[in-house]
Formats: structure tokens, C-alpha cells, sequence
């Protein structure tokens, strides 16, 4: 049993991604047009209307129109006074006219089925109240269309291997695999002035304005899928739409690298670059963060960026930090040293048995280390034996080679010998030829043999540190959190009573003790904590704690007691508690006035010796909720030692979190400390982020410190801030990573009995998938895809990847598991796959069991979920295309609900169900 969700597209290969097509199609429109019409069209010298026409005309070679109702002909091609006059369907359209006319033309537009726009005009929301006006007017019109639009405020698009020039550059871009994407149109030109200089080509250059439609996230998408682009660059100011652009990284950032250069790290430049797109730019730290977890890398330089891109494509990425140098001068190798160091990468240890093979072939003064210096007057075979040497060494997971040229170098010649290393190792090798002319000719042996060269070693060294963070960014892409079950429904319940009573009350801060009751109800272990709102209820509560104790001030209103002299500790008898008392309170009557003063906590003193941590959450405007872990304690602000990650988390997040601090080195045992229960530590990170992530209402919460020693975690303060009673739920900021859905597993019995369990898909499920293809015939691949695709196709690495790894916001993907009676292994008897289309409340659904389990009911219980899946998340529609011949699936459909209908031209039965 098979259906398939949409015809496939012209130009798609990949069956995996049906439900992308209608999306690439309308990007198709924009980026592989054949036909375009230029609105604004004008042979006006030094005009944007004629340098954006002149450009078409130099090499696109489909159809190309001007509008402009005063010309008949503007530079050879003809011209319309409106786009509805146009006598054909167009591809796209280039908009050139003021910022005020352009929401009738996306009307004229859209009325006339144009299938993409690109808005150059500037005066939108970079101009203020005004201009976001004519934004939403924009919006207004495209909505319920399939056209999409780039801009405004932008230079336009440029596909070089298409001859599309629809921008007002100066010249047309090389041709190239880099689809490079911007939101600054004067970066855009300076990088392509840069470019001719450089040799470097692109597939696609792409300024994007204020991404009022076509987002990061539909661009990184588009060029995901395109097979003529091997990386994809972006300058970016603002993230815009997070969750969609974390969505598309992670998915994409598993075949192809992304790396970003982010404009905004310091506040003043945060500043120049709101005004100049008009968006948020969010925290740097917080970006950072994001980054990493979704396979992102970023560079700091516009020449890192063209460097990774460069080395990315030519070289394999390290297994680790470890770097060996190899040089013929010690000056360089200590510059190489210094870059990579400061730049979190580190030298590889050589082993004893590679130092006695470099004692071997090297001169006895050889610096007996990494770097490997083999001396001024080393030859070809010197060079070849050091690296040979090195790069066996386990411990070394990325070679550099450096030559500055000296009397007795041969540049050429020793990087002929260098060549070989290229490939074949699995490790990454860079090189360093210092100089100019006197090493042109050994810089064009290597960088023909695909070894990347720079000018100078510390570059080098730069970007093999890059390299390996990319490496490990890439970690944590497979990393699937998931809520955990054992947060029972009874311990949510309490949280929520206690979040819905303050909220009732209009506040927005928890008291510690309630604060202390929320984090334990999510077994985080926390100090007892008792309330005396008078004098002999603290006295009380000290005799059942036992002295010493601690005594805090106890509030609704303030969040930091020490500042005013809210904390006294260490109290060893009665007498300590009434002086304690008396002196809190007459602190808060001094500082705050009579009768703000509502009582104190009561706790027992804790003095295990250990260290004082700080776990906190606070909400980011992009990203939502973002998780904080580091050095705690009364002077967390002065050390600075923290790391940020996105919730969920599970246990290897939580210890990525954590190794990202200072502190991590001596949690692990320093200075006869006894080492910190690091699995303990990790379970507690993974049940705080449950509690971020569930509960919607909370703001922002602090733990500190959380003492942890050998055998003790415990939080023994809270603080915790709800969003305001006025809050909407919809508009408190959404996790920007879904959480696996767990919750849409459960197990099935099929019509002979036997039991197989249905879930979401998950990362590691790629081979199991492959051995689920392996069972299909070729009817069954026919009914689901429309044609017949191979086998090598449809098991293609980075194909699998892309159906295993999803973004469960975008798409939720069933499989029906056994366990093989011979193997033990987890077999896929079915897969179904419920697809969210663009721009619309509605999904596509496709389902495909293996010919060895059809006719149990497999198929029928996988729809009956993705339609229960429909409405928990609350889709309107869900749809599918079914061919003619596949009467099973139209049986199955029109059983639980589905209307079908066969199609004008009668080669398509379209299903659909309304679930409103």
C-alpha cells in the first residue's frame, strides 16, 4: 500500500522531499525563471529601472518584459502598461517602482498567477512606522497566493548559471558552487568586486532586503536541495524567523555546510543594524548558542567565510582539535601555535613511537615536538618523511604544513611532495607557503591538488580551529531530546496550580518557597525551606530545622535579598535568630518603608564544602526560551563564567552545556576536591529544561547557587518570574527546538497479532531505513513516488538523512517497527508521513508499507493516526494525490473520511479531509 503526496517536480530528484516541491517551484519561479517583466522598467541613464533591465539583456535568454505604461519599448524589449497586459503567464517579476505603489503591483501580480517577485524598491520598514504600513499591505495581498517575494529593500538575485543578472550590480557574478546570501545589498557588490579578483564563483547570489516573505530558512531550504551548490554563505543582521531558520540549518547542515558571518555582536553595531533593517537582532551569546546547536558555523571575517566555504569543500573535517605543524622555520610554528590555541584548538601530543620515526629522517637539532620544525635547509624528501610521520600519529586529527622560503627552499618541489597527502588519509591538510612570487608555483601544485593554501600560518591554524568547531557543532544535530514521562502528571499539575495562583493575584515573581516547591516538583533536589511571616514563627521553624540556620528575607516584590541585607546565615542559636529578624526587617523598613516588610524563610545551614553553581532560564525575543549554566554564588556577574544552550536537552546536551565553563574542569576533581556526580548533574540540566520547556508561563528562573559537591546537588535559592497576568499565551515566545513527540508512539496490533510499535522517526533510524527500501517492490515504489526510482536513489546517504532527521514542527513521520525473530534488530514494515505545506494551515499526508506486511491494516492505522496527529496540531486540511490505479490507498481514505476526487485530466485522485 502506497500513495504519494504530489506530482514530482521537473527538476527534483529526491523523493524524500515531495512536500518541498510546491515550495521550490515558487522559488523555481525567482531563481529559474523563463519569463521576467522588470516593473519600473525605464532607459533613464544611472536609473535602477534600466541598469536592473540591462542586466537581464546581457546573458538570460528567456523572455524578458518591461512595464511602463509610457513606452511601448524600453532597450530593445517590449513594454506593457500593467502587468495583467502582459500576453503570457510570467515566471517572475522585478519590482522597481516607489515603496508606495508596490502593494497594487504584488496585487496585480498575484491576480495575474506571477509565480515570484523581487522587490528592489527601498522605503519600507527601515523608514519607520510608515513604511511597516506598506509591509503589511504587501503581506495582505500575498495572502491565500503561492506567489513568493525577496525584498524589499534589496539588490536583487543572480543565479550565474541560469545568465539571470536581476539585480542593479554593476556585472554578473562567476559561475560557481556557492550560494552566497546577504542582507546588505553594498556587501553584496563589494563581495562580488572582491570575487572577479579571487577566481571565486557562485551558483547563486542572493540579496534578501527585510525578508518580508522568503526567509533564512526557505532560502537555506531552496539551496539545500540545489544540487549545484555545495555551500551556503550568509551575511545576516537579523535572524528574523528563528525557529524556521533552525529548522532548515539543522536539516541542511548535515550535507552541506552553512556558515555565517553575523553583523551585531557588539551593541553598538546591534544597534546600526536595527536601524538598518528594521528587525530585531536578539543576543549575540544566545545566537551563538542557537548556532551550535543546529550545525551552524560562524565566522568573524568576510575572508573566513570564503575560507571555510574553500576548505570545506577540498578537505575532510577533523575527528578533533588536535593539530601537528610541520615547518621549516620556528618563528612561523610559534604564530601558528598562538592562532590555534587562542581559537580552542589545540596541538596534537606525538606519541614516542612517531618521535623516534622524525628522529629517524630528521637532523638531530629538529625541535624534538609539535611543531615539528625540520629546519631552514630541509629538501622535498625531509618534507615528505616529517609529514608522513605526523599524520600516521593517532593522536593528530588535522595537518599543517608551513614553508617560509629560505636559500635552500624548494617550494614546488616540496609541495609536489606534499600532494599526495590531499586525500586518502581521512584527516584534514592545510598549507602555509609563505610569500609571493617565490612560492607561486608550489601555491598552484597544491591548490590544484586540492590542498587549501594561505599567505600566512596563524590564518591557517584560524581556520583549522574553525574546522574542528564545525566538526563538533555537527554532534549535537543528532541529538534528539525528548520530554521525559517521569515527571508524572500529578507533580505538572501542582506547578500549574501554583503558576495559576500567582497569576491570579497579579503576580509576576514566585516566593522562594514557592519557587523552591516548582523546581522540586521536577526533582530538583532543594533545601527545606519553611515561611515565618512573624517573629515566633521563625523561632518555630529554626527548632525544627536545627541550628544553624539560615534566615532570608521573605517577598512578592524583591528579587536579589542580599542587596538590601535580605540574607543572614550561619545563625547557631535563638538568640542569632531574633537579631537576624530584627535587622531584616528593619532593613527593608529603611530601604523600601514601613509595613513592606511580610516575613522571613527559615532553612537549615548547609555546610558541605563544594562548588556554587548557577542554573537559570530567561526568555529570548527570537528564540524563546534560552538555558544559562556556570559559576554561581553572590559574584556571578563578576566571573562571567557561563554557557548558553536552547531547551530541550538530554544528557549528552547537558554535558556539551557544561563543558563549554570554566568551572566544568573542576567539577571533574581539582585541587583534592573530590569529583562532582557528573551523571547526576547532567540528569538534573535535563529535568530543569523540562520544566523551561513545559512550563509555558514561567519567564525566568534562576537557581543559585546550586551547591554540588561529591555526593550533593542542591538548588538552596530560586527565583522565579512568570510573564505578566496580561500575557496571551500566544504571545509567550515558543520553544525554538520541538522536543521529540513522544507522546505519538504507541504499540498496534496487526490482523494476525503480531505487535509492532509506531512512533515518530528519529536521526538514528537511517539504516533501518535502508533495509526498509530493500523490501519494496517496484509496484509499491511506483504508487508512492509516481514513478519508479532505484534502489541506490532511494537509499543515497544524504537522502536518508534528510527523511530520518526532521523538524517535527514541519513534518511528523510514522514508522512501524518489529523486532526481526533472526536478527533482533529493529525492522521498518511502514512508514507515514504527515507534511505541512507553506503558507497554509494544511498537510499532505503519503504512506508506504512494505509488500511483506500489506493487508494487515498497517496502512489503515497509519492514516487514523496522521489524521488524529492533524487535529492535536490543530491542522484545518489534510490532502493527498493518489494515482488512479491505487485503489487500496483511495479504499482506505474514503473509510476513514476522506473526499475523493478524480482530476480534470483524470491521471489524479485528490483526497482530502476537513478537520475543522
Amino acid at each position: 500500500m502506497s500513495t504519494g503526496l504530489s506530482k514530482p517536480a521537473p527538476r527534483s530528484g529526491d523523493p524524500s522531499h515531495d512536500f518541498l516541491r510546491s515550495e521550490r517551484g515558487a522559488l523555481d519561479a525567482i531563481f529559474h525563471p523563463q519569463s521576467v517583466a522588470v516593473v519600473g522598467a525605464t532607459d533613464r541613464e544611472g536609473s535602477v529601472g534600466r541598469t536592473v533591465l540591462a542586466n537581464l539583456r546581457a546573458e538570460f535568454k528567456g523572455r524578458i518584459f518591461a512595464v511602463n505604461p509610457k513606452r511601448t519599448e524600453v532597450l530593445g524589449a517590449p513594454s506593457f502598461p500593467a502587468i495583467s497586459a502582459i500576453p503570457e503567464k510570467l515566471d517572475l517579476a522585478v519590482i522597481v517602482t516607489p515603496a508606495a505603489t508596490v502593494p497594487g503591483v504584488v496585487r496585480e501580480c498575484v491576480q495575474a498567477g506571477v509565480g515570484g517577485a523581487v522587490i528592489i524598491s527601498a522605503g519600507f520598514r527601515e523608514r519607520g512606522a510608515e513604511g511597516k504600513l506598506l509591509e503589511r499591505a504587501i503581506q495582505d495581498e500575498l495572502r491565500g497566493s503561492s506567489m513568493r517575494v525577496i525584498g524589499p529593500n534589496c539588490l536583487g538575485v543572480m543565479n550565474p548559471l541560469a545568465g539571470l543578472n536581476a539585480t542593479f550590480a554593476a556585472k554578473m557574478a562567476r559561475k560557481g558552487n556557492i550560494a552566497f546570501l546577504s542582507q546588505s545589498g553594498a556587501l553584496c557588490t563589494a563581495i562580488l568586486d572582491w570575487s572577479m579578483a579571487e577566481m571565486v564563483g557562485f551558483s547563486a547570489f542572493v540579496s534578501t532586503g527585510s525578508m518580508l516573505d522568503v526567509n533564512w530558512g526557505d532560502l537555506i531550504y531552496y539551496f539545500g536541495d540545489d544540487p549545484n551548490t555545495q555551500a551556503i554563505l550568509l551575511y545576516m543582521e537579523s535572524v528574523g524567523d528563528a525557529r524556521t531558520f533552525l529548522s532548515a540549518a539543522r536539516e541542511i547542515a548535515l550535507t552541506k555546510p552553512i556558515i555565517v558571518i553575523k553583523a551585531g555582536r557588539t551593541q553598538a553595531a546591534s544597534k546600526a543594524a536595527v536601524s538598518h533593517t528594521g528587525a530585531l537582532t536578539g543576543s549575540d551569546d544566545v545566537l551563538d548558542a542557537a548556532f551550535k546547536r543546529c550545525g551552524v558555523l560562524r565566522v568573524q571575517s568576510i575572508a573566513d567565510l570564503f575560507h571555510m566555504a574553500e576548505v570545506l569543500s577540498k578537505q575532510p573535517r577533523p575527528r578533533g582539535p588536535r593539530l601537528t605543524i610541520v615547518t621549516n622555520a620556528g618563528g612561523p610554528g610559534v604564530l601558528a601555535t598562538d592562532a590555534l590555541i587562542g581559537n580552542q584548538g589545540e596541538l596534537a601530543t606525538l606519541s614516542g613511537e612517531t618521535l623516534a620515526r622524525l628522529d629517524a629522517v630528521l637532523p638531530a637539532h629538529w625541535s624534538h615536538g609539535n611543531p615539528v620544525d625540520v629546519l631552514g635547509d630541509a629538501d622535498p624528501a625531509r618534507y615528505s618523511a616529517a609529514l608522513t610521520a605526523a599524520i600516521a600519529d593517532p593522536a593528530t586529527d588535522g595537518l599543517l604544513a608551513v614553508m617560509a622560503p629560505q636559500g635552500m627552499s624548494d617550494p614546488a618541489h616540496t609541495a609536489a611532495a606534499l600532494a599526495p597527502f590531499a586525500h586518502g588519509t581521512g584527516k584534514p591538510v592545510l598549507a602555509s607557503w609563505m610569500g609571493g612570487e617565490d612560492v607561486a608555483g608550489g601555491v598552484a601544485v597544491m591548490n590544484q591538488a586540492g590542498i587549501p593554501t594561505f599567505s600566512y600560518p596563524d590564518t591557517a591554524a584560524r581556520i583549522f580551529a574553525s574546522m574542528w568547531r564545525y566538526s563538533d557543532n555537527l554532534r549535537a544535530l543528532y541529538e534528539t531530546p525528548t520530554i521525559s514521562s517521569e515527571i508524572g502528571s500529578a507533580a505538572r499539575g501542582k506547578v500549574e496550580g501554583i503558576i495559576a495562583r500567582a497569576r491570579s493575584e497579579k503576580r509576576a515573581l514566585l516566593d522562594e518557597a514557592e519557587s523552591k516547591q516548582v523546581l522540586a516538583a521536577y526533582w530538583v533536589p532543594v533545601v527545606a525551606t519553611e515561611v515565618a511571616r512573624t517573629l515566633p514563627d521563625a523561632l518555630a521553624a529554626a527548632e525544627r530545622c536545627g541550628f544553624p540556620v539560615v534566615l532570608k528575607l521573605f517577598s512578592h516584590t524583591i528579587t536579589h535579598k542580599s542587596d538590601i541585607g535580605g540574607v543572614r546565615l550561619d545563625l547557631k542559636d535563638e538568640r542569632d535568630v531574633r537579631d537576624a529578624y530584627a535587622a531584616i526587617e528593619k532593613a527593608v523598613d529603611s530601604k523600601l518603608g514601613a509595613g513592606k516588610f511580610e516575613g522571613v524563610t527559615v532553612q537549615p545551614m548547609v555546610r558541605t564544602r563544594g562548588h556554587e553553581l548557577i542554573l537559570g532560564s530567561s526568555q529570548d525575543p527570537q528564540f524563546g526560551p534560552v538555558l544559562m549554566f556556570g559559576s554561581g554564588g553572590v559574584l556571578v556577574e563578576v566571573y562571567q563564567d557561563r554557557a548558553l544552550a536552547l531547551p530541550p536537552l538530554n544528557t549528552t546536551l547537558a554535558r556539551r552545556l557544561m563543558e563549554q565553563t570554566k568551572i566544568y574542569t573542576a567539577l571533574r576533581g581539582a585541587r583534592g576536591r573530590a569529583a562532582v556526580d557528573m551523571a547526576a548533574l547532567e540528569l538534573l540540566l535535563v529535568r530543569f529544561s523540562q520544566l523551561v520547556a513545559e512550563q509555558h508561563w514561567i519567564k525566568e528562573i534562576d537557581i543559585n547557587p546550586l551547591l554540588a559537591s561529591g555526593d550533593t546537588l542542591m538548588a538552596l535559592d530560586a527565583r522565579v518570574v512568570l510573564h505578566s497576568a496580561e500575557t496571551k499565551l500566544e504571545d509567550v515566545p515558543r520553544l525554538a527546538i520541538r522536543p521529540y513527540p513522544a507522546q505519538y508512539a504507541a504499540e498496534f496490533a496487526m490482523r494476525d497479532g503480531q505487535k509492532v510499535t509506531i512512533r515518530p522517526i528519529r536521526p538514528e533510524d537511517e539504516p533501518a531505513m535502508v533495509r526498509f527500501h530493500q523490501t519494496l517492490s517496484e509496484r509499491s515504489v511506483y504508487l508512492r513516488y509516481f514513478h519508479v526510482t532505484s534502489l541506490s536513489n532511494r537509499t543515497e546517504h544524504d537522502r536518508l538523512t534528510r527523511i530520518c532527521f526532521i523538524d517535527y514542527d514541519r513534518e511528523i513521520a510514522l514508522l512501524a517497527l518489529r523486532t526481526g525473530a533472526a536478527t533482533h534488530e529493529q525492522e521498518v514494515v511502514a512508514v507515514g508521513r504527515l507534511s505541512k505545506l507553506h503558507g497554509s494551515n494544511e498537510a499532505e499526508f503519503a504512506i508506504l508499507v512494505s509488500d511483506l506486511y500489506q493487508r494487515r491494516g498497517l496502512g489503515t492505522e497509519l492514516l487514523r493516526r496522521l489524521i488524529e496527529i492533524g487535529r492535536a496540531e490543530r491542522l484545518d486540511r489534510i490532502t493527498a494525490a493518489i494515482l488512479p490505479e491505487n485503489r487500496e490507498m483511495q479504499i482506505v481514505a474514503g473509510r476513514l473520511g476522506y473526499e475523493l476526487k478524480l482530476s480534470g485530466s483524470g491521471d489524479i485522485v485528490h483526497a482530502a479531509i476537513d478537520l475543522r
